[in-house]
Parts: structure tokens; C-alpha cells; sequence
């Protein structure tokens, strides 16, 4: 149980109820819970609560079939007595009982009060904000909200199994709420796409920033690598709930030639492709000496937010010609998709903006909370599991996103794009959406 929230001690019940200065009826009401105080505030609010919502109940059923033991002729349907049955409170199952009533039919009457109180989405809420804040299935008991020794001995399901069924239903809804996601609402300019390993499988993740920059987690298909037949479907099927490239579209992407051929094979000419420098910089690092690489990066990066995309182009090449003969790979890494590297800068737009475009840091953010959240699970069942986990950590993400770094520059970038897509009649291929 967890620890109770320490209170003055409690008056006698109807002493509490008495200084209240409350109607009768509730005054009844009141002494039945009073003594509750001595389990803490909350513990008291729950017990209030529940005489609440047994009011509720009773004044429902009440205004449905008719006051108890009232002759009414012509009558549809009548009280039937009492059940057993559960509400969602603290994150687990509070046992209490609920009047029932039928039809003369003998057809069970609804009760709108218990349908809005026993939902049992109320209760996968809970288990994915608790599991995604790295509560394990064993711990839920400990950090559950003390209720009062009474109602905690008829609550139940904060069981590891049952915990874990409800976090697995949290999750599928997280993946459906992302995969069906429609984009035809969103004026977006720009989407990045990555990818995050587990356990030897790629999600490729896509984030998409709008024209006011916003930013929106839209996507992710799972493959073993970021190879171009996982990226093209992502994409189409981006299209395919209402992704336009009508005016065009800039991809920041990582490195990966996958993830540009993908790009190129979907949207053709309406997409411009911005290439992550850091990425770009840390591949080229890996090829080179420990004791080199360090003064190589801090000339790439120079080069890279040069305000001037050929001086920075130029710098660049001279860099890949002078490594060449030492470091062949270092140089062939340089020299791969190096004018995509430029492409953000070649558009005309500076400063933060630039800086926020020219790197995927927006969606390794994203990636990054995804993976804190992942933290306590220690072994991957199947690709379902994973794509759960990574869309839960996306839409958790999400929560905490601010608009993209320099958007007050996004008209220029806007204006931009469209300009240089705009020769191009065809939005993207046919064929593939």
C-alpha cells in the first residue's frame, strides 16, 4: 500500500459533518465517511466520491424506472435489485455494488453513470503513464494512491499480469491512434525521418513540422535496416492518409542512402533533401585516426554552417582531397551525398532556423524519450511489442514538444520551397501512393 498522506486527527463522524453546516440529506451522507479522514485527505476524497457516485446511481435508476416500491401504471421497466461490480479508481478495480434495473422485457436497463465510472480505459491510462515513466508491472502496487484500508480491501488488479494486459491495450491504441493519423489537415514543409534500433530491427520513424512549426510524430514502419523498401512504404503510406507534396516538400534525413533513395522513388522532384550533417560528421570521424579526427571535425563543421553554401561546398571538397590519400573510406564517406549537406543553406535560410534544419535533432529527441521509456524492458517478445513501445514513446514524446527552433523564419523557408519545387507539375509518383 502506499504511504498515507498524514492528517489531523478526525472529530467523531457527525461532529466532522455538523461543522460542515451542510443539508440533511448530504449531512447523511457526510457522517458515513468522516472517519475516513484518518486514512489521509485522499483516501477521505475517495470515500466522498464514492458516495457520489452511488447518489448519482441511485438518482439515474430514480429518474429511469421510478421511485422504490411507487405503484406506476404503465410502467417499461423496474428496479431488479443489486450486483457487484468494478470501478476504475487509483489506477486499479474498486469492488462496490450498483442497483440494477430491467425492462419488462427482461432487457438489462444501462446505466449511463456506471458507463462513464467503470470504463476500463481509465485503467489502461494509468498502467501506460506509470509504465512509461519506468514503473516496472511489480511495482504498480507501491505507487498506487492510498485509498483507506476499507476500499483498498476490495480493490483489485494491480497484479504484474494485469497490468501488462492493460499496458499492451494502452499501446496497440497508441500505435492505431499514430498509424491512421490523418495528414490531409496538416499544411506541412518539412518531415524527418530516422530510425532507432531494437534488438537488431530498424523502426524507421517519421516526424512531420508544418508550416507554422509544429511538429507532429506521423509515422514508423519496421524493417531489419533503414533499407529503401521500408522507407518507401512509410511513405507511401504517408501519402496515403494525406501527406501532399503538391508544393513541395524538404526531408531532413540521417545518412543513409536508404532513406534518401526512398525519398527520391516516392515524392521525385517535389522533394528537396537536407542531409544531417552531424550524422554526416560522426560517419566520417569512424574512418579516421583517434588523434586526427577531432581538427577534421571542427574544419567539417565550419564548413557545414558556412553562411555561404559554395564557399562551404568548396571547403568541404578540398577537406575530402586532402584526406584521400591516407583515408580513402573517410574521404569516399565525405564525398556521399556531400551537396545535400547544403541544401537548407542554398534555400536561403540562416540562423536558428538553419541550425534546426541542417541536423535531425527534432526527431532524435523524440527517439530519444521513446528509448527512456523503453528503459526497463528487458526482453523483446516480437515486432508488434516493438512497434507498441515505439509509438507509445513517440505520443509520449509529443506531450512535450514546443515549436521548432527559429520558426519565425518558416515563411522564408515556405516561399523557398515552393519555389524550387515548382516546375515540377506531378506531386509525387502515382505509381507508388
Amino acid at each position: 500500500m502506499g504511504k498515507r498522506i498524514p492528517v489531523l486527527a478526525a472529530p467523531e463522524p457527525v461532529a466532522a459533518a455538523r461543522v460542515a453546516s451542510l443539508p440533511a440529506e448530504v449531512t447523511v451522507a457526510m457522517e458515513e465517511v468522516a472517519g475516513r479522514v484518518k486514512d489521509g485527505l485522499l483516501a477521505f476524497s475517495v470515500a466522498t466520491g464514492l458516495v457520489v457516485v452511488r447518489e448519482l446511481l441511485d438518482a439515474e435508476i430514480t429518474r429511469l424506472v421510478g421511485p422504490m416500491h411507487a405503484k406506476q401504471p404503465g410502467r417499461t421497466a423496474s428496479r431488479h435489485g443489486v450486483t457487484t461490480g468494478s470501478l476504475a479508481l487509483g489506477g486499479r478495480k474498486v469492488h462496490v455494488e450498483r442497483p440494477r434495473a430491467r425492462t419488462t422485457g427482461g432487457t438489462e436497463v444501462n446505466l449511463d453513470t456506471w458507463e462513464a465510472f467503470s470504463s476500463g480505459d481509465l485503467l489502461d491510462q494509468v498502467a501506460l503513464e506509470r509504465m512509461l515513466a519506468g514503473v516496472a508491472t511489480r511495482r504498480h502496487a507501491d505507487v498506487a494512491d492510498p485509498l483507506g484500508e476499507a476500499i483498498e480491501a476490495a480493490s483489485s488488479g494491480t497484479s504484474r499480469s494485469s497490468v501488462s494486459r492493460r499496458f499492451v491495450a494502452a499501446t496497440a491504441r497508441a500505435l492505431d491512434e499514430l498509424m491512421s493519423r490523418d495528414l490531409s489537415s496538416l499544411d506541412v514543409i518539412v518531415a524527418m525521418i530516422d530510425g532507432v534500433v531494437l534488438d537488431g530491427q530498424c523502426a524507421v520513424v517519421a516526424l512531420a513540422i508544418t508550416t507554422d512549426g509544429r511538429k507532429v510524430p506521423v509515422g514508423l514502419y519496421l524493417g531489419d535496416t533503414e533499407n529503401k523498401t521500408v522507407v518507401t512504404a512509410l511513405l507511401a503510406d504517408l501519402v496515403a492518409r494525406g501527406l501532399s507534396a503538391q508544393d513541395g516538400l524538404l526531408f531532413v534525413l540521417d545518412g543513409g542512402k536508404a532513406l534518401a533513395a526512398g525519398v527520391e522513388r516516392v515524392f521525385g522532384p517535389k522533394a528537396l533533401i537536407q542531409r544531417c550533417t552531424i550524422h554526416k560528421r560522426r560517419n566520417v570521424a569512424d574512418h579516421l585516426p583517434r588523434e586526427m579526427a577531432p581538427r577534421i571535425d571542427r574544419r567539417l563543421g565550419a564548413a557545414f554552417a558556412h553562411v555561404d553554401p559554395a564557399i562551404g561546398l568548396a571547403r568541404a571538397k578540398a577537406i575530402a582531397s586532402e584526406i584521400e590519400a591516407q583515408h580513402p573510406d573517410a574521404a569516399a564517406s565525405l564525398r556521399e551525398g556531400l551537396a545535400d549537406m547544403f541544401t537548407v543553406r542554398r534555400l536561403g535560410v540562416k540562423g536558428e532556423l538553419a541550425r534546426s534544419l541542417t541536423t535531425t535533432n527534432a526527431i532524435e529527441s523524440t527517439i530519444s524519450i521513446a528509448r527512456r521509456t523503453m528503459g526497463n524492458v528487458k526482453r523483446w517478445r516480437d515486432g508488434s511489442m516493438k512497434k507498441r513501445w515505439v509509438a507509445a514513446g513517440m505520443l509520449e514524446a509529443e506531450r512535450s514538444y514546443r515549436r521548432l527552433r527559429g520558426c519565425a523564419q518558416m515563411p522564408v523557408l515556405v516561399a523557398a520551397v515552393r519555389s524550387a519545387t515548382a516546375v515540377t507539375p506531378s506531386g509525387y509518383d502515382e505509381e507508388v501512393a
